[in-house]
């Protein structure tokens, strides 16, 4: 059929800063699909990967990119045109481009706009937004081409082809986009190279922001993203690639679904609807060289008693689809392990197993890795390391939970030698102070480095973002760790997760576990490090020393994720607890853990600065090389109430 253009959209497996490699795989997946396709679109900076950081700047970096260029173009010569994202210098500044060949030829390189510099993205330290129109440019090859975000490219022949126009990741999140312009000067079809990172709801964000645009303008939409073989030192990606028509899916190729996604775009429809909408038309002239005009009208806004919107407590937990929710953020958690395991080679990974929630949640994140790479179960070593707090409930749910899982087992009292370590530096074990907690949590981490080092393997960290965010750490004791899976998870996210992966997961070949899961769930948050009480119940309770973390992760959320003040906090905190039926705070209380808070948020910045990598699965993270770049000498006497 006339006017059916077949797309195919691929995230290559990618070698990070190894142009060849990746040449390598991007051709031949290339040679695979090019026979029976149009199109063949790969996402952005696919030469050299997303997550090269300062090596962007590098010149041998840069060198190789040119060489792969000209490799690809070497050997693109079948049927199809191939689209493929690169750093690209021009004139002694670098931009993020993405070049189409087809025949040998570059047809065109088109850099990216907007570039993101906020959160985990920082793109304008390596890359410059493209502000000039097209021009023709000779490559150092020899080659020419033209280079401009305003190119549309006529695809095929008079009768038979499609016009295009290329948009960039960020480009599309813009209020007013490269894609919307490129479609109202006659692009049918925008082609996106993105590497947009996977946080907790960004996927239906995503399509809802993809669909709309694709509806508008009324065009159809390709959006290719980074696979999930990009570095997951502070972010993990998932292949997530959309095909639209005028507003409508017709492909998908969901989080880290690998698999190849390819579907037949109807022209024809579109230039139907376009003639037919008048709006459409009327859109092209109005953006046609038209100056806005800003007018004003002056009014006061009433004031708001009572606030008419419905305010969670627990804003980090999901409301609706629970599980699915649960099932995404812990596929990320897998995903970003499964890579490290992948990247190292190791021989087994390490994690102290305490019976609490978050070692619980990192215990399953790390057999789900393990399984999915199809490596042996006992190639988690789960340690438990009982010391002079530690009670049997939690002993016992430590080793239930690694037996059901297939754990390698190992217990190792720390007893013997943190007593020993207590006579070497004049410590007197009557004397239960921060010293003889911190001893006991920095020689389990002691005996996890070094069991990972005796077998060739690496420590998951077990640490959670509430607790990264009140400092409640030991410093270079479990605050330390090769690669830590709950990093940006807080903890009353950790309760939701635990209860729903866990119960999943015994409804799918590890039965025994629920009853397991729900004790571990009903077990209060400790660290164990002062002696039980007389019946060896737990004695040291963390919410009686810092207080509900139902409260702290309310104003975490708000502060970081909408940078609002401490009233504003205060106000939307009191009217939360009002609409809330299982929880209830009185003002005071509201009052008095906000100001715990801040003062030790701010003050335990230090300890951010120098956290493990972890996977960022949500909107708010506390790590210094993403979403928070903090100095650790703040003073937090400004936010108190």
């Amino acid at each position: 059929m006339n006017n059916m253009i077949r797309v195919a959209a691929l995230s290559p497996k990618v070698h990070i800063g190894n142009v060849k490699k990746n040449v390598e795989e991007i051709l031949s997946l290339y040679h695979d699909y090019c026979d029976d396709t149009d199109i063949i679109v790969t996402p952005e900076l696919s030469l050299t990967g997303y997550t090269c950081a300062d090596l962007f700047t590098n010149r041998n970096l840069l060198n190789n990119t040119l060489e792969g260029l000209e490799s690809l173009c070497k050997k693109v010569t079948d049927n199809a045109a191939l689209v493929v994202g690169l750093p690209f210098e021009k004139d002694g500044v670098l931009f993020n481009c993405a070049a189409f060949i087809k025949n040998g030829e570059i047809a065109a390189i088109v850099p990216k706009t907007f570039l993101p510099n906020y959160g985990e993205f920082y793109e304008k330290r390596w890359f410059t937004g493209a502000t000039t129109d097209a021009e023709k440019i000779v490559l150092p090859s020899g080659r020419t081409t033209y280079f401009g975000n305003n190119i549309i490219i006529k695809y095929g022949d008079e009768d038979d082809y499609v016009k295009l126009g290329i948009e960039i990741c960020e480009d599309a999140w813009a209020p007013v986009s490269p894609g919307r312009m490129l479609a109202m000067n006659g692009a049918e079809l925008i082609l996106n190279l993105s590497a947009s990172n996977e946080v907790i709801g960004k996927e239906q964000y995503r399509k809802n922001l993809i669909a709309a645009m694709a509806a508008s303008c009324i065009c159809a939409y390709v959006y290719v993203s980074a696979g999930r073989y990009e570095s997951t030192s502070d972010l993990v990606f998932s292949g997530h690639n959309l095909i639209y028509e005028a507003g409508k899916l017709i492909g998908e190729q969901k989080p880290f679904e690998e698999k190849i996604l390819i579907r037949d775009i109807n022209i024809a429809k579109l230039r139907h609807d376009r003639l037919a909408n008048k709006t459409f038309a009327d859109c092209k002239l109005a953006f046609n060289n038209r100056k806005f005009e800003e007018i004003k009208c002056k009014c006061s806004l009433i004031k708001k008693n009572n606030i008419k919107a419905n305010i969670s407590l627990t804003p980090f937990v999901p409301k609706k689809n629970v599980l699915e929710r649960c099932i995404s953020i812990f596929n990320m958690q897998v995903a970003g392990l499964m890579r490290r395991i992948e990247t190292t080679h190791c021989k087994c990974i390490v994690v102290g197993v305490s019976g609490g929630l978050d070692s619980t949640l990192a215990l399953l994140v790390s057999a789900q890795a393990v399984k999915n790479l199809g490596l042996p179960e006992k190639m988690v070593v789960g340690i438990t390391m009982p010391g002079f707090g530690t009670t049997d409930r939690t002993k016992n749910n430590s080793t239930a939970l690694m037996e059901i899982l297939g754990c390698d087992i190992r217990e190792i009292s720390i007893v013997d030698s943190v007593r020993q370590h207590f006579k070497d530096i004049g410590h007197d074990e009557a004397v239960h102070d921060i010293t003889y907690e911190n001893c006991q949590a920095r020689e389990r981490t002691q005996i996890l480095m070094d069991v990972a080092n005796k077998e060739g393997g690496f420590v998951v960290g077990t640490g959670d973002l509430s607790e990264l965010a009140l400092g409640w750490c030991t410093y270079n004791g479990d605050h330390m760790s090769m690669y830590a899976v709950n990093t940006s998870i807080p903890k009353t996210l950790v309760r939701t997760l635990v209860d729903q992966v866990g119960h999943e997961m015994g409804r799918n070949g590890f039965e025994k576990i629920a009853p397991v899961i729900e004790d571990i769930i009903d077990t209060p948050v400790s660290p164990e490090l002062l002696p039980p009480n007389a019946d060896g119940t737990i004695a040291q309770k963390t919410e009686d020393t810092v207080g509900s973390y139902i409260l702290h992760d309310f104003y975490l959320y708000y502060t970081l994720r909408y940078g609002m003040t401490p009233e504003q906090v205060y106000e939307l905190c009191k009217e939360a607890v009002k609409n809330d039926k299982e929880y209830s705070f009185s003002d005071e209380e509201i009052k008095k853990w906000q100001n715990v808070f801040y003062k030790r948020f701010f003050m335990q910045q230090f300890k951010r600065n120098c956290m493990p990598d972890g996977v960022k699965v949500g909107t708010v993270s506390v790590s210094p090389r993403g979403d928070l770049r903090l100095p650790a000498e703040i003073e937090p006497e400004q936010f108190m109430l």
